[in-house]
C-alpha cells in the first residue's frame, strides 16, 4: 500500500501485556498483504511497566528495535551504529477508547483499497503510517520518528511538506487558538525552531504563540529525530536513573520512572526554557506541570535524571514542520467528535482516488429487504431481516438479524441481535450510543459478551464520579437468568416493567461500569469477531454476485483469506454454489474457477505455476461425473478430492490446475448449447466418387479481439469487426469429401510441403480418440460425430451405418496453405470448411450463420475451443460485424458492413500483410486471459467494455469509408490485446511496427498475437511502398516475409462436382 519511505522498522508499543501478541500479528498480517514491506522489521513491545510514559516507552522501544537489529547484524551487545543507515518508525498504542474496542489505532475508517492484492479493513493507524510513510518522512535523513495513535493527522494528497536538516522535528498544523486551550501548543520563533511548549493553557496565554493569521501551531503528537539525537536517546539505557523506563532497568530491579516525550525529552532542545526550571520539575513531568505527591526520594531522582536529559539534549535544537493545510483532530472521548470525524471522512482527501475509496458502506452486507438512510455510515457489519436505520448513524462491527429500527443520530458497534423468528420490533431511538463487548474476566477465568448504552450527549468523562464510564450500570450476568438486551431496551424504556421483574434482575445482576468493561475488553475475541464479520459479508457477497452472475471479482478476498485463515470457509462456500448451479453451466463454471483461484491463492508463490496438466487419475471420477451432466456428484466428488491436496503449496497448485480443468468441461457443455442454432437440411445426395469441394478465405480482427472467447462471450457478449482476406490471391483454406464405395472413412490431412497424413477408419473404435486435437485426423474425426455421420453410442458397426444411411464410405482431404499458427483464424475455418463439404457429401445443407455454431460445437468436441470470430470472417467474407449476447444458449449473429467499392479498393491498395516468422501464443496465453476474466480482473473487465465499443467504432469507419479512423481502431485494438495478454509483442514484432509506423494509419497483430501475421493499413500507396521498403529489412530473418492480401467478399465457395 505504500510508496516512500522504507522503513527499517516499525515498532507499536502498548501497555498491556495481554494485547502485545494480538497486535504482534495485526503487524504481521498487515505485512503479509503488502500494507508493510516485507523487509521491515515489525515489533510489539509492551511497556515494562505502565506508568513509565510516553518519553519512557519509546526509549525502551528503540532500546529493544536497536538490541534487534544488532543481533540480525553479528552483534552480542546494543551497538548504536545500527542507527545510522537506520529508518524507525515508532507507534504509542494509547490507552483504552470509549467508542473502539481495539484501541484508537484500530478505528476501522469507511474506506477501501482502490486496486487491492488483498482486502481488508483500513484502520486509523494504518492511514496515519501511509501519510508518514509518504509524506512526511521522505525527505528526512535516516532517524526515528515517533508518532501517538490517538489522534487524526490530515493531510491533504497535494500538500507542501517543508523539510530541512534538523538535529530533530516537531511536526505541527494551524490551529484555533479555542481548539488549542485544550491541547499542546509550540511557541516558535522567527527562524522556525520552537522555542517552547505549552499545554492546556488559557487562551489569553497562547497570544504569544499566535501567527500572523491568528492560529496557534498545535502539537500533532509525531516528532523526528535524527541519528544524533536517537542515539542519545539510545544511550539512556545504560545511565541509572534513566534506565529504570527501559525493561532492562526493570529487569535489574529498579523501580521504574515516569518520562514524557514532550515535557522531558524534547523540552531540553526548546530555547526558552532555562535548565534550572526544567532540572527542578517546573516545566517538566506530565503535560508541562510539576508532579505532586512525590516522594523526596523520587523527587530527588528525577531531579538526576533531568540533570542527564539536560546535559545530553540541550544543545540539540527542535524544529517545528508547520504543515500549512494540514488538520489535527484529537481522538476525545466525546461520541459526537467521534461520530463525526467518522461521517465526515477526515482522511478523504489525503491520498489519491487511484489509491482509497472513501464510501459510506464498507464491506457490509445489507439485505435488500433491510432500509439503510443514504447519509449513514455502515462499516463490516450485516444486516438481515427488516432493519430500518436512520439518518446520519454509525453501524460498525455489527450484526443486525430481524425486526430492527435504528434511530437518527446513533452509533451501534460491535452489536449482535439475531432474532430468527422476527416476532417482536426491536426499537433504538435516536441519538442512542449501543456498544457490544467481548470481555474477559482473568481474576474469573470468564469470557462474556456484554452490552453498554448511553445518550450521545451524556458525560462520561472519568473525571466525573457521576459519569456513565464510573457508573455500574452495565450487567454482565445474572445466578439464574440471561442478562443483556433486554435490560439496554429497559434502560432505554423502550421495554414496559410493570412487574418490576426487569429492575429486579438487573439490581441483583453483577454490573459493570463502562470503564471497568474497557479494562477487561479481550482484544483478541474483538479482532477475531471483526475478521468472522468481514468474511461473513464476504461468502454472501461471493454467493450473490456468481448465481446473479454478477461482474465483480474476489482475487483479493481470497488472498486475504489465506492470510487471515478463512480459506476453507471460502472453499466451502463455492462448493455450495457450484452444487446448486444445476442446469447453468456458465455459473458452475465460473465457481469452480473461483475455487481454483482460491487454491492459487492459498499456494502463494510457492507452488509453482498456475499452467499445467490437469489429467491425474486421482480426479479422473469427478471429472467422468461432470462429462455425464452430473453436476452436484461432481462438484462433491472434487471436494473429496480436494482434501488430499491441501498440505503442501505445490499439492495446492495442482489441485488448482484440475479444478480449472473441470471448469473447462463446464465452459465446454456452456458452448456446446450453440448446436440448437445448427440445424441442417437434406439435400440431393452426391453420386459416388462426386467431389464436394469447399474454399474459404482467411480473416484478420480488425477490433475487438478476445470478447468472442468463451466464457467471456456468454459472460459478457462480444463483438468483434472482422475482414476476410485472400492471400497471394487465393483462398486459402480448404476441404473436399465425395462418398465412396468402400464402407469406411478416409482422411487426409493435407501438408503444406506435401507430407500428407493418411488416416483411415473402419471400426468405430477407431475414432474414439477424436477429442484428443493432436491425434492423427482428430479434426475430421470430430467432423463426422458433429455432423451426425457416426454414432459412436450406437450399436451399429461403422460399416452398418454407412452402409445403412449411406449406401458408402467417405473420403475427406483438409488444407490450410498458410503457416500453422499464423493468427487468421485458418484451424476455425477450416473446421467451417470441412463440416460444409462433409454435410453436402451427406446429402444435407446448412446455411453459413447455421455453419458458425456448428463450428462452435465442433471445437468443443476437439477440446480446442476458442471463439467465434475465426468462422464468423472465415465463412461470411467481405467485412462482418459479428455479435454475441451475454446468454446461453450461445447464438452468434453477423451483420455485414455494407462498404463502398471504393473503400474495398483503397484498403486493398493500402493492406500489408506481414508474417513475422513465429508462431502466435493464443493456447498459451488462452488460460491467463481466461483465468483474469473469471477473477474479474478490472482490468480485463474494462478492457472487454471497450473491445466491444471498438468493434462497433471500427464497423461505423467502414461503412462511412474513413480508413484514417480504420487505422486508429488497428491501433488501440492492438494495445487492448497487449492488456489482456501481457507479452504478446515480441522483439521482432516490436521492430517491424516501429519501421511500418511512419507510413501507416496503424496495425494489429492477427490473432492473439506473439506472433503469426501482423497487418498494416498504409497511409496511401506510397506509404505502401515505403512499407514494402522498411520490411525488406527483416525479409530472410527467422521467416519474415511479405504476403500477397485483398478482401474477398464472397466467403465459404462450395462447388459440387457434376
Amino acid at each position: 500500500m505504500s510508496f516512500g519511505v522504507k522503513w527499517t522498522a516499525i515498532v507499536l508499543t502498548c501497555s498491556s501485556k495481554d494485547w502485545t501478541h494480538v497486535l504482534q500479528k495485526e503487524l504481521e498480517i498487515r505485512q503479509s498483504k503488502g500494507y508493510i514491506d516485507k523487509e521491515t522489521i515489525i515489533l510489539t513491545v509492551e511497556d515494562p511497566k505502565s506508568n513509565v510514559g510516553s518519553g519512557g516507552a519509546t526509549v525502551n522501544a528503540l532500546l529493544t528495535v536497536a538490541e534487534y537489529i544488532s543481533a540480525q547484524k553479528g552483534y552480542t551487545v546494543v551497538n548504536p551504529d545500527v542507527l545510522k543507515d537506520s529508518y524507525i518508525l515508532i507507534l504509542h498504542n494509547g490507552r483504552s477508547y470509549p467508542y473502539d474496542s481495539c484501541g484508537r489505532a484500530f478505528i476501522t475508517m469507511p474506506v477501501k483499497l482502490s486496486e487491492p492484492n488483498y482486502d481488508g479493513l483500513i484502520c486509523n493507524v494504518d492511514l496515519l503510517m501511509k501519510n508518514i510513510t509518504e509524506k512526511l518522512a521522505v525527505k528526512a535523513s535516516p532517524g526515528v520518528w515517533i508518532s501517538s495513535t490517538d489522534m487524526i493527522l490530515s493531510i491533504p494528497h497535494n500538500a507542501t511538506i517543508p523539510w530541512k536538516s534538523c538535529d530533530a522535528a516537531a511536526i505541527t498544523v494551524p490551529s484555533t487558538p479555542q481548539y488549542c486551550k485544550d491541547h499542546g501548543v509550540y511557541k516558535i520563533d522567527k527562524e522556525g525552531y520552537v522555542e517552547d511548549i505549552l499545554y492546556k493553557m488559557k487562551i489569553d496565554k497562547l497570544e504569544p504563540c499566535e501567527r500572523p493569521d491568528g492560529s496557534v501551531p498545535v502539537v500533532c503528537s509525531i516528532v523526528y529525530l535524527s541519528y544524533v539525537v536517537a542515539e542519545k536517546l539510545l544511550s539512556f539505557y545504560m545511565k541509572p536513573p534513566l534506565d529504570a523506563c527501559t525493561y532492562m532497568g526493570v529487569d535489574s530491579g529498579e523501580p521504574p520512572i515516569q518520562l514524557s516525550l514532550y515535557f522531558d525529552v524534547l523540552l531540553p532542545m526548546t530555547s526558552f526554557v532555562t535548565e534550572k526550571d526544567f532540572i527542578s520539575g517546573e516545566r517538566s513531568g506530565s503535560y508541562g506541570k510539576p508532579m505532586k505527591n512525590v516522594t523526596e526520594e523520587l523527587e530527588n531522582k528525577m531531579k538526576t535524571a533531568r540533570s542527564i536529559l539536560w546535559k545530553e539534549l540541550h544543545g540539540n535544537k527542535l524544529w517545528a514542520c508547520m504543515i500549512e493545510d494540514g488538520t489535527y483532530h484529537y481522538l476525545t472521548n466525546s461520541s459526537n467528535e467521534h461520530k463525526k470525524n467518522i461521517l465526515n471522512c477526515i482522511y478523504d482527501n489525503n491520498f489519491k482516488t487511484k489509491d482509497l475509496t472513501w464510501t459510506n458502506n464498507v464491506q457490509s452486507y445489507v439485505e435488500s429487504s433491510c432500509n439503510v438512510d443514504g447519509d449513514t455510515c455502515v462499516i463490516n457489519s450485516m444486516m438481515t431481516g427488516r432493519v430500518n436505520v436512520g439518518s446520519k448513524s454509525v453501524i460498525c462491527h455489527s450484526n443486525l438479524h430481524g425486526r430492527i429500527d435504528v434511530g437518527k443520530d446513533c452509533f451501534i458497534s460491535g452489536l449482535k441481535v439475531e432474532d430468527l423468528k422476527m416476532k417482536r420490533l426491536i426499537v433504538f431511538g435516536d441519538a442512542l450510543i449501543v456498544q457490544g463487548f467481548n470481555i474477559h474476566i482473568k481474576t474469573l477465568g470468564m469470557d462474556r459478551y456484554v452490552l453498554t448504552t448511553h445518550g450521545r450527549f451524556d458525560n462520561i468523562q472519568e473525571s466525573d464520579d457521576q459519569s456513565i464510564m464510573t457508573a455500574k450500570l452495565f450487567p454482565v450476568f445474572h445466578a439464574t437468568d440471561s442478562v443483556g438486551l433486554r435490560e439496554i431496551l429497559w434502560l432505554h424504556g423502550q421495554i414496559t416493567d410493570e412487574d418490576t421483574a426487569i429492575l429486579n434482575r438487573w439490581r441483583s445482576s453483577w454490573r459493570l461500569s463502562l470503564g471497568e468493561i474497557l479494562s477487561f475488553v479481550s482484544i483478541e475475541e474483538e479482532f477475531k469477531w471483526r475478521r468472522e464479520l468481514f468474511y461473513g459479508v464476504s461468502i454472501n457477497e461471493i454467493s450473490n454476485t456468481l448465481t446473479q452472475q454478477g461482474n465483480k471479482g474476489f482475487r483479493c478476498i481470497y488472498n486475504s483469506a489465506a492470510v487471515d485463515g478463512f480459506s476453507q470457509l471460502i472453499l466451502l462456500t463455492l462448493d455450495k454454489v457450484a452444487y446448486n448451479s444445476h442446469g447453468t453451466p456458465g455459473i458452475a463454471a465460473r465457481t469452480l474457477a473461483n475455487i481454483a483461484d482460491n487454491l492459487g491463492c492459498m499456494a502463494g508463490t510457492k507452488g509453482g505455476l498456475r499452467s499445467g496438466p490437469a489429467a491425474n487419475k486421482s480426479w479422473a471420477k469427478a471429472f467422468h461425473l461432470l462429462e455425464t451432466g452430473e453436476l452436484s456428484l461432481g462438484v462433491e466428488a472434487l471436494a473429496k478430492e480436494r482434501s488430499n491436496w491441501l498440505e503442501r503449496p505445490d499439492l495446492l497448485v495442482r489441485a488448482a490446475r484440475h479444478y480449472e480443468g473441470a471448469a473447462q468441461i463446464l465452459i465446454r457443455q456452456a458452448v456446446m448449447t450453440a448446436k440448437k442454432y445448427f440445424n441442417p437440411e437434406p439435400c440431393p445426395l452426391p453420386s459416388v466418387d462426386k467431389w464436394v469441394m469447399v474454399e474459404c478465405p482467411a480473416r484478420i480482427d480488425v477490433s475487438g479481439g478476445w470478447s468472442d472467447t468463451p466464457p467471456i462471450t456468454y459472460e459478457h457478449g462480444g463483438a468483434v469487426t472482422t475482414v476476410a482476406l485472400q492471400v497471394n490471391g487465393k483462398r486459402p483454406v480448404g476441404a473436399k469429401a465425395k462418398r465412396i464405395s468402400e464402407p469406411q472413412l478416409v482422411m487426409v490431412i493435407c501438408g503444406n510441403n506435401g507430407n500428407d497424413t493418411k488416416v483411415i477408419c473402419k471400426e468405430l473404435s477407431d475414432l474414439e480418440d477424436y477429442y484428443q486435437p493432436h491425434a492423427p485426423g482428430a479434426l475430421l474425426k470430430s467432423a463426422f460425430l458433429c455432423a451426425d455421420i457416426v454414432n459412436l453410442q450406437s450399436e451399429k458397426t461403422l460399416k452398418q451405418q454407412l452402409l445403412d444411411n449411406y449406401g458408402s464410405g467417405f473420403e475427406i482431404h483438409s488444407w490450410s496453405n498458410l503457416p500453422h499458427g499464423s493468427g487468421m483464424g485458418t484451424s476455425s475455418i477450416l473446421s467451417g470448411a470441412v463440416m460444409s463439404a462433409l454435410l453436402r457429401a451427406a446429402g444435407k445443407s446448412c446455411d453459413k450463420k447455421g455453419l458458425i455454431h456448428a463450428v462452435l460445437y465442433l471445437e468443443q468436441l476437439l477440446t480446442t475451443g476458442g471463439g467465434w470470430q475465426d468462422q464468423v470472417g472465415g465463412l461470411t467474407g467481405s467485412i462482418q460485424l459479428g455479435l454475441s449476447d451475454a446468454h446461453l444458449p450461445l447464438y452468434i449473429d453477423a451483420e455485414h458492413v455494407v462498404v463502398s467499392e471504393a473503400t474495398v479498393k483503397a484498403f486493398n491498395n493500402r493492406i500489408v500483410l506481414i508474417y513475422t516468422g513465429k508462431t502466435r501464443l493464443a493456447r498459451n496465453l488462452l488460460q491467463d486471459v481466461v483465468r483474469n476474466w473469471y477473477a474479474r480482473n478490472p482490468y480485463i473487465v474494462e478492457t472487454e467494455d471497450a473491445l466491444v465499443a471498438l468493434a462497433h467504432e471500427c464497423a461505423k469507419a467502414f461503412k462511412d469509408g474513413d480508413l484514417q479512423k480504420v487505422g486508429s481502431c488497428l491501433d488501440r485494438n492492438w494495445q487492448m490485446k497487449k492488456r489482456m495478454a501481457p507479452g504478446c509483442e515480441t522483439a521482432i514484432i516490436s521492430r517491424i511496427m516501429a519501421a511500418a509506423r511512419p507510413f501507416a494509419h496503424g496495425m494489429c497483430m492477427a490473432g492473439a498475437g506473439g506472433g503469426g501475421f501482423l497487418y498494416v493499413l498504409a497511409k496511401d500507396e506510397t506509404s505502401k511502398k515505403s512499407i514494402l521498403d522498411a520490411v525488406k529489412a527483416f525479409e530472410g530473418t527467422d521467416g519474415t516475409c511479405v504476403y500477397e492480401a485483398a478482401i474477398d467478399t464472397e466467403g465459404l465457395i462450395i462447388k459440387v462436382e457434376e
